[in-house]
């Protein structure tokens, strides 16, 4: 077949600044191939002599005058042309100083000059607070030169700048502008409000600023009444100016006096405090202070406060607590302290508590109720601290199993972090050595709220400092020697050396977490204290991180991978050819949870690779370990695949089923009926004979070969494709039809389409969007169709009980960037009716990268029940492939592994049926073509 010259990618027009450099690339195809070469006005740029085949990259540099540039690809068959424009033009110049022409609390308006002769895009604002922490904030797309900036807080000094962008980029920014917002009544009251009876019927109230001032406090007011019950106009008011303490004299003694301060700035006045209570009597304690709720059970309310002032003389505290709001009160005495633990109450049941002090004068007034609800059974609880490091805190809880989610909001520190219950822990990262924290949990149970908990927790203190070093390296043994710094171990438990592989399987190097945000936990569950056989030991993962050693005193040194017991852990040794950090892990003494510190990483150091004779490939389990490496490259081929499925899917007639032989292992290296072997006899089209199966151990190197040159052998290769037949798709095309094709211009060929029994009455119910594919030495091992649509639900789930397929492939998630991909064709829980077909959703597992879904089906009119599963893939970006070939490999021995050897085709879908679906299908007979011929036949597929 001959086929005169096209564009494959048609050179493009560019921008560029004066003086840059671009490259513009041109290639063409055909068959003969053309010769492809640069013209600028009618210069040759391209030698004749050295005029390339099919791509040709034309390379300019220190470009400063605009200019076309014509790409002309010629072959017997003719001649064409294509031109790209290169415009040279420089980024916008800074846009001049902003002015601020108008001010609010909450906004600054601001305008600028241009600056800038050509025309400009847009504009960028940044903007941040004046303060040595603070980042910019930023706001684009802005086409005026004029520009409020809201959101921001009062009385607060802002630095201000503007910057252009045109087609080049952007440019640098002006001047920076100052400026400070206006004030506003104080958003928060007045904090922590104290009050001390004094002689003489008079009273001392304290209290702390506003968290939020919104400007200069002007002063503050006292207000204070014996009835508390009376409008706040009819209350006494105290005024106060530059002072947060005061005295109020002349009260009626023994009377108890409600108390609430605000701030006030020259805008106006801010919110009341809390209020609190104080009795008129000296000697008696005053109202006990931050009175709230700790940790909350079922069945116990854990109650927290501190005494209004240390030395009050307490001898008990009464606490009075109710159901509701109107059941009858009940009173506890306790000796002093600062906790209470209410146990014995209701499930799911709300409670007020108020609390006073007593001592030999009396008693103080009470607190304000509060209020706490117990929780129910099934919801998160027991929260407390797993362990902490100098820097994280591990928060665990007690959940029974769900399969929904259920959101908890971990608040600390005015930030708020969400959690998924099920996950029964949280790691907090970021935090300050040796610092108390307070985390308040929230768990949602509706639109309303949940219940609340209170966790205290403090981080570890800054010891191990520095890294261990790393002294001797010898090569052959592949163990090093680190010296460790002088610890003081006091409060230490116990040492570990925590060895970390940074390669992957596949020889990716992973990015390194900072050892105090590591799961300790499970690092520790992998300490076993037993000496294991070098056979158990050869067949560990070494490529997570492990403890090596266990030291309770830390000697000056330690050789790694020596395998000597020199400690209470395996010292595994190092495996040849890997990258490595270490790491020092100390148990601390702690009181509440666990506590440890951890060192810096050591330097990376590398083990020298180690030669061995090739052993023979297992086949089984161990295959994985062969393929591991190939896959990657399989991946990139598997892109191709893709193409290659659209344009050949199917190329044989639809021929009845074949069962699935039990034992792989016995069928033969060259089977008469393969179905690819046929296919090679029967189309000998040049392409296939110039496109041999490739030996597993030339695959790497075929592999490069076809990515040089920015893939353009790859490129070639896919234009050789000739199917040496025509195919039809005429019951595709068909107006009854075309409604069930998800997308217009993805079809199904006539000779190789699934037929599902016709129903009498209704045209074109044998038609669904699906083609029968050949496995290795099996035909019709698969069907790869379309995502179904709501249309096709019943026709889809008629072809999984006609086919007897025990097993659905699904290859991608039902919206993808905000784009519908797959309609959901099974139901979230029960039973739904598709068709002619009942489906039950028996289980579900939801795993990192995989789901797999169990199902029931009945068709009506049959007694007959029959058990599915679906296996979606939920890791591989659409248009791209997995990052990482582990999990892929991982999903693919689950699906082989649980589909029955008797059972119908492996249905596979994505969301047009062809890329993804067809990466999986020839992935996996790929892998079972290696295992028996350690050849790769993707052209031949």
């Amino acid at each position: 077949r001959r086929v005169p010259p096209r564009f494959s990618i048609p050179p493009t027009n560019q921008e560029i600044m004066p003086g840059g450099s671009v490259n513009i690339t041109c290639v063409a195809v055909g068959s003969p191939m053309p010769y492809v070469k640069w013209m600028l006005n009618s210069e040759d740029l391209t030698p004749e002599d050295e005029m390339p085949v099919g791509r040709n990259v034309l390379e300019l540099s220190s470009v400063r005058e605009s200019a076309n540039y014509t790409c002309v690809a010629m072959s017997s068959l003719g001649m064409i042309e294509a031109v790209a424009q290169i415009t040279v033009k420089s980024l916008p110049k800074p846009p001049g100083t902003p002015v601020v022409t108008e001010t609010t609390a909450t906004s600054v308006t601001i305008t600028w000059d241009s600056g800038n002769p050509d025309p400009v895009t847009y504009y960028i604002i940044q903007y941040r607070a004046k303060s040595p922490d603070s980042k910019y904030e930023t706001v684009d797309d802005i086409t005026t030169t004029r520009y409020s900036i809201g959101g921001l807080y009062p009385n607060t000094e802002y630095e201000i700048r503007v910057s252009a962008v045109n087609t080049i980029g952007q440019g640098p920014p002006s001047e920076p502008v100052e400026t400070r917002t206006g004030e506003q009544a104080p958003a928060s009251p007045p904090r922590n409000i104290r009050a001390q009876i004094l002689p003489q019927n008079t009273m001392m109230v304290q209290w702390e600023e506003p968290e939020e001032p919104n400007g200069q406090i002007k002063g503050y007011r006292v207000y204070y009444t014996m009835d508390n019950s009376q409008p706040m106009s009819l209350w006494q008011i105290h005024n106060v100016q530059d002072s947060i303490i005061t005295t109020i004299q002349s009260l009626v003694p023994e009377e108890t006096y409600t108390i609430k301060v605000l701030a006030f700035t020259s805008v106006g006045d801010g919110p009341f405090s809390e209020p609190i209570h104080v009795k008129v009597l000296q000697g008696v304690p005053g109202q006990p202070s931050k009175f709230q709720v700790g940790a909350v059970s079922d069945t116990s309310i854990e109650l927290t406060w501190e005494p209004a002032y240390e030395k009050e003389g307490i001898v008990r505290y009464e606490l009075r607590y109710a159901e509701g709001k109107f059941s009858t009160l009940t009173k506890k005495d306790f000796p002093p302290r600062r906790s209470y633990v209410v146990e014995g109450l209701r499930p799911n049941t709300e409670y007020r508590f108020s609390l006073a002090a007593i001592s030999n004068k009396g008693i103080g007034a009470f607190t304000n109720e509060i209020s706490e609800r117990t929780l129910q059974a099934n919801v998160p609880k027991n929260f407390t601290v797993k362990w902490v490091t100098k820097t994280t805190v591990v928060l665990a809880w007690k959940f029974s199993e769900s399969r929904s989610p259920y959101k908890c909001t971990v608040e600390y520190n005015r930030q708020k972090m969400d959690v998924d219950a099920r996950q029964l822990k949280m790691f907090i990262t970021g935090l300050r050595p040796n610092t108390t924290y307070e985390f308040r949990v929230t768990c949602q149970e509706s639109m309303d709220g949940g219940p609340r908990h209170r966790v205290v927790a403090r981080t570890a203190p800054h010891i191990l400092v520095k890294k261990p070093k790393l002294d001797i390296y010898a090569e052959p043994e592949n163990i090093l020697t680190m010296s460790f710094p002088p610890v003081s171990s006091k409060d230490v438990k116990n040492f570990y050396v925590v060895v970390v592989p940074l390669k992957t399987t596949t020889g990716i190097v992973k990015n390194l977490k900072n050892p105090d945000e590591m799961d300790i936990e499970e690092l520790l569950g992998e300490v076993v204290l037993k000496r294991r056989s070098r056979r158990q030991l050869a067949q560990l993962d070494q490529r997570n991180p492990y403890i090596t050693a266990c030291f309770k005193q830390l000697p000056t040194s330690f050789t790694v991978g020596s395998d000597h017991y020199l400690s209470s852990c395996e010292n595994k040794p190092l495996e040849p050819g890997q990258e490595y950090v270490f790491f020092l892990l100390a148990e601390l003494n702690a009181t509440m949870g666990k506590m440890f510190a951890t060192s810096p990483h050591t330097d990376t150091v590398m083990t020298p690779e180690m030669v061995v004779d090739p052993l023979p490939v297992e086949t089984g389990d161990g295959l994985i370990w062969v393929v591991g490496p190939v896959l990657a490259v399989v991946f990139i081929i598997g892109i191709v695949i893709s193409i290659l499925l659209l344009k050949n899917r199917k190329r044989k007639e639809s021929e009845p089923r074949t069962k699935c032989l039990l034992n792989n292992a016995d069928i033969t290296p060259h089977h008469p009926t393969d179905p690819v072997e046929m296919r090679r006899i029967n189309f000998q089209t040049p392409g296939m004979m110039n496109h041999p199966p490739i030996p597993i151990s030339e695959l790497a190197e075929h592999t490069e070969l076809l990515k040089a040159n920015d893939n353009l052998k790859l490129s070639q290769e896919y234009e050789s494709i000739d199917p040496g037949q025509q195919f039809t798709w005429e019951h595709s095309n068909l107006e009854v039809n075309k409604p069930k094709n998800r997308y217009a211009n993805v079809i199904a060929y006539d000779h190789s389409r699934v037929i599902l029994a016709p129903i009498e009455g209704i045209t074109g119910s044998d038609y669904i969007n699906a083609n029968y594919i050949d496995g290795y030495r099996k035909q019709n091992a698969y069907i790869a169709t379309q995502g179904p649509l709501p249309e096709t639900f019943g026709d889809f789930w008629r072809m999984v009980w006609e086919q007897r397929t025990a097993t659905v492939v699904m290859m991608t998630r039902l919206e993808e960037k905000s784009r519908i991909k797959c309609d959901q064709y099974w139901p979230s829980r029960g039973t739904e009716t598709y068709g002619m077909t009942q489906v039950t959703l028996l289980d579900t597992i939801e795993l990192a990268t995989f789901c797999v879904r169990t199902f029931s089906l009945h068709k009506n009119g049959s007694s007959e029940k029959r058990e599915v599963r679906q296996f979606q893939f939920t890791a591989w970006p659409d248009h791209g492939v997995p990052e990482y070939p582990t999990p892929f490999l991982a999903f693919l021995r689950r699906v082989k592994t649980c589909n029955p050897p008797d059972a119908g085709p492996i249905i596979a879908h994505c969301s047009a049926g062809v890329g993804r679906t067809g990466c999986f299908i020839v992935i996996d007979a790929m892998l079972e073509r290696i295992k028996h011929e350690k050849t790769v036949d993707i052209y031949g597929h």
